[in-house]
């Protein structure tokens, strides 16, 4: 299991509370957080503060005088990591939540130290040099809360708080399966991860005496996990939509754009202004498996990109790096 040092860069991925428990559920999944502190001005931090209690994070607060105070913070940040990956041995891997081309120097030493390197940034601020220096980059519009999801199979509706925390812990442990390199794990590898992730859980508050049987009811009632046993071992893995017998929706020239509009209001209530269309198209095929561009009428994406901008949804616009990005409006 990983050992993580987790380095927030603030001003890079916003302040939302949101935001900061998605990036520190996405490094938990990997697994422990033995270390963390976040980098900002003193008043980003209102909001967050039982987050960061709660995970014990160290604060280093940065007071608003010009821009190179910003370079002060950048500056500490890569003198603190440096200092944990030579004096804390148990710490094998390193999170940046940053963007910033400044930081290649430090991903480079911590590679050639051993150490493995989880860059996290908003996509209109990650530079093309950070993300390919990591070992891994993850764009923070993937890492926080998707509206767009897989489709899935069609339940009564149940209005009690019971069904909504299962239906929680049924996203959330689909989630985890969904970052996993195999089709399959043991159970006991999943609810270790998820007491990393939930330390207060227990399979007793619902309604199960074994972790078993929980997931057992979970996939029971909302169809998305597979569950059995191999050899006395228990496994855990995904259904498909096919498993399900569901029928995959698809896109058409009718019913694109409102596809479209439910996924940017998605990332403008996630306190995004500007994504890279990578990510955004990366969601519709989420959600369309078979979705192309000549289905709904279009030769490329960027033509796609166009005629949500004349229907006045978003802004496409170039960054330095003669990116593509599109404003959200």
């Amino acid at each position: 299991m990983s050992k993580f040092a987790v380095f927030v860069d603030l001003e890079n991925c916003g302040a939302k509370v949101a935001t900061l428990r998605s990036i520190l559920e996405k490094v938990k999944i990997r697994g422990d957080i033995l270390l963390g502190k976040v980098y900002g001005y003193t008043d980003k931090f209102g909001d967050l503060k039982e987050v960061l209690l709660s995970n014990t994070f160290t604060v280093v607060p940065s007071l608003r005088y010009g821009i190179s105070q910003k370079n002060n913070a950048d500056i500490q940040l890569v003198i603190d990591a440096l200092e944990v990956a030579y004096k804390n041995e148990l710490i094998d891997s390193f999170c940046i939540v940053s963007g910033d081309s400044d930081y290649t120097p430090l991903v480079g030493k911590l590679k050639s130290m051993g150490k493995f390197v989880l860059g996290i940034s908003r996509s209109e601020a990650a530079s093309n040099i950070f993300i390919n220096a990591c070992n891994e980059f993850q764009f923070l519009e993937s890492v926080g809360k998707r509206n767009v999801e897989k489709p899935k199979r069609q339940k009564a509706s149940v209005s009690t708080e019971e069904a909504a925390d299962e239906s929680e812990l049924n996203k959330l442990l689909t989630t985890v399966l969904e970052e996993q390199d195999q089709d399959e794990i043991y159970a006991s590898e999943l609810k270790e991860t998820l007491l990393r992730l939930r330390p207060d859980f227990n399979e007793k508050a619902y309604g199960c005496a074994t972790f078993f049987k929980l997931l057992t009811k979970l996939a029971n009632r909302f169809g998305d996990l597979r569950v059995h046993n191999d050899n006395f071992n228990v496994m855990v893995g995904l259904n498909s939509a096919s498993d399900n017998g569901e029928t995959i929706p698809q896109l058409t020239r009718e019913n694109w754009k409102e596809a479209f509009a439910a996924q940017i209001r998605a990332y403008k209530e996630g306190g995004f202004d500007r994504v890279n269309p990578s990510i955004l198209k990366a969601d519709i095929i989420t959600a369309y498996p078979d979705f192309t561009e000549r289905a709904i009428g279009f030769k490329r994406f960027s033509d796609v990109m166009k005629q949500l901008e004349k229907d006045g949804l978003v802004i496409v616009e170039m960054d330095e790096q003669k990116t593509m990005l599109i404003k959200l409006l």
